[in-house]
């Protein structure tokens, strides 16, 4: 036998290396091509092979022309030798079941077809790449009318289909793409996700079933294929398969729980009962099984021979968390709500037992609430919580949270530092702690702690408000605006905050005494809530304090009165109103509710209702009332000559 290599061929100007073989074997020749093989007759003749292409060869006498696995007519020492092409018939185990086999016309190809389909690959491939999806799928679309039995090109635009969610078309691209490539796992296993999509679980039994022949040793396929059985209610069938893969991996907790769920749907309690027996016979120290039994039976309406296996568990290992959060589950549903509490106080105080598991419990709380006993309740665990779990910021998070609930600010301040001192990367706790500050008016630890998260968030707008509130309240009007803009540009969805931050633009300019941004801030915070009550008090008050939209004020400052009633410094502002309009009775109507309503002795109401009172000429009361202006606080020397000279002074 011998062997000689071919290393060029020239096409036009181009220099196309290719690495070719030919040999030379007396007698039959062996075409060995894709997993097909064709005897061919050629005495003393040289067979060449190129790259999966067969290009014309000359043999004494005759021409053989091998293009991509096709045969086309060949000259054989005179004779004519024609194979023909051979459609491909999808392999298909479960045909009698109602799964026709799926056929793919093959068709010669000749070479100029050749080249156009590796053209079009490549483009494809490109417009893939750059998510160019409709010229991806035009490209993958002409290679299979060229080439209908092209298996790489079937399975491309059977994934474009998916992206578009037409799992319908992805399904009979991909019944033709394993139908040509049978042994190809990574066809198969996309095929079972669009039968799976389509709710095809009679398909999906006969593609996992592929799968598992493909590659034997892969769990993963035996469960998918068990749980096709189980959608149809084939349980028996099921259980089969969950036996096949128990001879693989042995038994596994998986496997247990999977078995036990069909057990149940037979309705066969007693069987899954006997299996987790066997288990904890086996495994007598095992605490997990018994917690198994023990749920399947109080998912079974068998709460005492629950309870009785969790007693049992109990014993093997003291101070095992999930017994007691099982046994506090099984308290409550026999309604003995101390027992149950009292486990959960057990199971929280070791370490061991998950604290996202406690936080879940302790968030269960919640919908309970305002509900005293709930309220203490969840208090406690969260205190409980921090001495199990020192080290973590979830825990002084959540306490902190509980104490927020039950009015205990202060210690509720100390839970969030310290959580925020484990942990500076949770924003949600930086705001709890500095919205405490600011009610507390604890303004410079609102400013502190406020401007240290900023350093960390700086795009949240809410903390940029309430530092802006912050120094608001300081009188540092410019700072104020700085971070209250701030806020405005950084949020566009949230109403409420966007209506607080133009109201409160509207006080700081307001202060600077920039009447025509003070108004216009005001307005914009309106547009965002007209019913934004603080706002439309203080609007109305300013424009009469400036005696200007007298009209408007008033009409403001009436809805604030109709949306919050019995408020003092609400009410004083629409008696001072219809003052300026010389509604002197109207005034006098609204001030007597806004002193009847106040619970502060605020001395500019009982100034107001001095103003009123002199209108309408009770001077001795207008006197009386400036002077308990005075004795409250107020020591402007306006209100020293009104009660002097015993007139109203502007």
């Amino acid at each position: 036998m011998k062997y000689k290599r071919f290393v060029h061929r020239i096409k036009k100007d181009n220099l196309v290396v290719h690495h070719i073989f030919s040999v030379l074997i007396p007698g039959f020749w062996l075409l060995i091509f894709r997993s097909r093989i064709l005897p061919v007759l050629a005495l003393g003749s040289w067979l060449l092979i190129l790259r999966s292409r067969i290009l014309p060869v000359l043999i004494p006498g005759s021409w053989l022309l091998i293009l991509r696995s096709r045969i086309l007519p060949v000259l054989v020492l005179g004779s004519w030798l024609l194979i023909l092409p051979c459609p491909v018939f999808a392999q298909n185990k479960n045909a009698g079941k109602g799964n026709g086999a799926t056929i793919v016309d093959s068709k010669p190809l000749t070479y100029a077809d050749s080249l156009m389909v590796k053209d079009l690959f490549f483009k494809a491939l490109i417009a893939k790449t750059s998510e160019n999806q409709k010229d991806a799928e035009d490209f993958f679309s002409k290679i299979i009318q060229i080439d209908p039995a092209n298996d790489a090109s079937l399975y491309e635009l059977a994934n474009l289909k998916k992206l578009k969610n037409d799992y319908p078309q992805a399904q009979q691209l991909l019944e033709k793409a394993v139908s040509v490539k049978p042994d190809n796992e990574w066809y198969w296993a996309a095929l079972a996700d669009c039968d799976e999509k389509n709710n095809d679980f009679a398909k999906l039994e006969n593609v996992f079933s592929e799968l598992i022949r493909i590659n034997p040793d892969k769990p993963e396929y035996y469960f998918d294929a068990a749980n096709a059985f189980f959608y149809q209610k084939k349980y028996d069938e099921a259980l089969q398969v969950y036996d096949k893969l128990e001879t693989l991996t042995g038994p596994t907790d998986d496997l247990l729980a999977n078995k036990q769920k069909i057990y149940l749907k037979q309705g066969n309690v007693d069987l899954a009962a006997r299996q987790l027996e066997k288990m904890i016979a086996d495994n007598p120290l095992q605490t997990k099984y018994y917690l198994f039994l023990a749920e399947l039976y109080s998912a079974n309406n068998f709460g005492d021979k629950a309870l009785k296996v969790l007693q049992t568990a109990e014993k093997l290992k003291i101070g095992n968390g999930l017994v007691h959060l099982a046994l506090a589950d099984i308290y409550r549903d026999k309604k003995d709500y101390e027992a149950s509490y009292n486990e959960l106080t057990l199971a929280f105080a070791i370490p061991d037992v998950d604290i996202d598991q406690k936080i879940k419990i302790i968030l269960g709380y919640l919908p309970r609430f305002p509900d005293p006993n709930a309220k203490a309740s969840a208090l406690e665990l969260s205190r409980i919580l921090v001495g199990a779990h020192p080290g973590d910021a979830k825990a002084y998070a959540v306490y902190g949270d509980m104490l927020v609930q039950n009015d205990k600010l202060k210690d509720a301040k100390d839970m969030y530092q310290k959580s925020i001192a484990l942990n500076n990367q949770v924003y949600a706790v930086q705001e709890q702690l500095v919205r405490i500050e600011l009610g507390g008016n604890d303004l410079d630890g609102a400013i502190r702690d406020g401007e240290n998260s900023l350093s960390f968030f700086p795009n949240q707008a809410w903390m940029n408000y309430l530092v802006g509130v912050a120094w608001l309240q300081k009188k540092d009007d410019n700072k104020a605006i700085g971070y209250i803009k701030n806020a405005t540009t950084l949020e566009f969805q949230d109403k409420d905050l966007l209506s607080q931050s133009y109201s409160a633009l509207g006080d700081c300019y307001h202060n600077i005494k920039d009447n025509v941004n003070s108004d216009n801030a005001y307005d914009k915070a309106l547009t965002y809530n007209a019913g934004n009550v603080y706002t439309l008090n203080n609007f109305a008050y300013y424009l009469s304090l400036r005696g200007e939209q007298l009209d408007k004020a008033a009409a403001m400052s009436k809805r604030s009165n109709d949306l919050q009633p019995a408020n003092a410094s609400f009410e004083d502002t629409y008696a001072w109103i219809l003052f300026k309009q010389k509604d002197y009775n109207g005034a006098k109507l609204w001030m007597e509710k806004a002193l009847a309503d106040d619970k502060t002795s605020s001395a500019v109401k009982s100034e107001h209702y001095g103003d009123i009172m002199f209108y309408l000429g009770d001077i001795n009361t207008a006197v009386e009332n400036w002077k308990k202006a005075k004795a409250n606080g107020d020591q402007s020397p306006v209100l020293e000559r009104k009660i002097n000279e015993r007139k109203y002074i502007e």
